[in-house]
């Protein structure tokens, strides 16, 4: 009918706080099941954090073994945990994870500022029951060419889980600018303006590049480790991202182009001249002010009787 006013559908939606208590989570772990693709979001009309939907809340609560089965599934444990599940010592349990064998899921900083890593216990139960997993658990020792990478130092822990936290921020992500910001996430500033030379193309892409998941106040220690565990530092990784990066920004910029400050303004106008018009006498400049004084009482002086 004329004078109707026609609204939008409003799809009832909780935020994550609520939608934790009401599905039986920590606040973490239901950040977890969204990273894990358990849970379905929706963004805030309002711009703020993304909102869980009613009906995927219904969704969960309906499910068979609700809640043990949900909380099974986001289930992160540490070192020590992990290695009882895995019916191995702790010992081992690091190093098939520095090795890169055990990939971390998450990882948080104690009281001591020390990294501690966790693991999805569900992934660790199948590792463990794989019977191409058996000469990793039960051999004696670490086979030679993984204990040659063990004597040198490697450490794949952070790089597994970049790498895990990058798909996590890909699959949220809705066009290529926020595809190009999570690979840029996980590069250096300098890697970054190499790849980026414009400045308002650079302010833009920052714009959609995440920090890291888990950092204390700007300029913190706390802060300076979590940005060390979110960039990438083998040669290697890194000419992954900037190659990804630089194709994904290709696409960003054809589809949306960065905004540029002139481009939001609209040009004077231009009038015509008529031909007949004379051009215009330049001004001669005024003498200083200070000279001109002198010059006048000179004038004076010399035509005085």
């Amino acid at each position: 009918m004329p004078g109707d006013t026609i609204t939008k559908p409003h799809h009832p939606s909780c935020t994550p706080s609520r939608a934790a208590r009401e599905l039986g989570l920590k606040r973490r772990e239901l950040e977890l099941a969204v990273h894990l693709g358990l849970i379905r979001t929706v963004p805030d009309e309002g711009g703020g954090d993304l909102r869980v939907p009613r009906s995927e809340i219904d969704r969960l609560r309906s499910g068979a073994g609700f809640p043990d089965s949900l909380l099974e599934r986001v289930k992160a444990v540490g070192t020590t945990e992990g290695a009882d599940l895995m019916d191995v010592p702790a010992g081992r349990f690091t190093r098939l994870a520095r090795l890169g064998l055990i990939v971390p899921v998450n990882w948080y900083l104690n009281r001591y500022r020390a990294v501690v890593w966790l693991y999805l216990a569900e992934e660790l139960k199948q590792f463990a029951a794989d019977e191409k997993s058996a000469p990793l658990l039960n051999a004696r020792r670490t086979p030679e060419g993984l204990r040659g990478m063990l004597d040198a130092g490697v450490d794949l822990r952070p790089r597994t889980w970049r790498g895990r936290h990058r798909g996590f921020l890909l699959r949220q992500a809705d066009d290529p600018w926020e595809r190009a910001g999570a690979l840029a996430a996980f590069l250096d500033p300098v890697q970054i303006a190499e790849i980026v030379p414009d400045p308002y193309e650079r302010s833009h892409l920052n714009r959609f590049r995440p920090g890291p998941p888990a950092s204390g106040a700007p300029g913190s220690p706390a802060a300076h480790i979590a940005e060390r565990i979110m960039t990438a530092d083998d040669p290697d990784e890194i000419g992954l991202l900037r190659a990804d990066l630089t194709a994904v920004l290709e696409e960003a910029r054809e589809r949306r182009p960065a905004p540029r400050p002139w481009a939001s303004r609209a040009p004077a106008p231009v009038h015509p001249v008529p031909a007949d018009t004379p051009a215009p006498t330049p001004e001669e400049p005024e003498p200083p002010r200070g000279l001109l004084s002198r010059l006048r009482r000179r004038t004076r002086r010399a035509t005085a009787p």
